[in-house]
């Protein structure tokens, strides 16, 4: 499965089932960080196997630029970008 920064992926297993995440860094072939902006923010991401996790198919170019570009993401960044793909999601 080809997982990349700003990729948004649901958890399909763990404490935080179906739980919607971006994805932060990609570590290597099993592993990847994730936040949300609220309950996993961005000074501290979820470390998560890419087995667990389900792609919605989305990207936020805004989140995967500034990861590109090495700038700083905020958790308000993350609750918009999360916003605006995902339907019962408040920022």
């Amino acid at each position: 499965m080809d997982i990349f920064a700003g990729d948004i992926v649901y958890s399909k297993a763990g404490r935080d089932k179906d739980r919607p995440f971006v994805v932060m860094s990609v570590l290597d072939t099993d592993y990847v960080m994730l936040a949300d902006g609220r309950v996993r923010r961005t000074d501290k991401p979820k470390k998560k196997k890419i087995k667990h996790l389900a792609k919605s198919g989305q990207s936020s170019a805004v989140i995967a630029d500034k990861i590109n570009a090495g700038l700083k993401v905020t958790n308000p960044d993350l609750k918009k970008a999360l916003a605006e793909f995902v339907e019962d999601y408040d920022a």
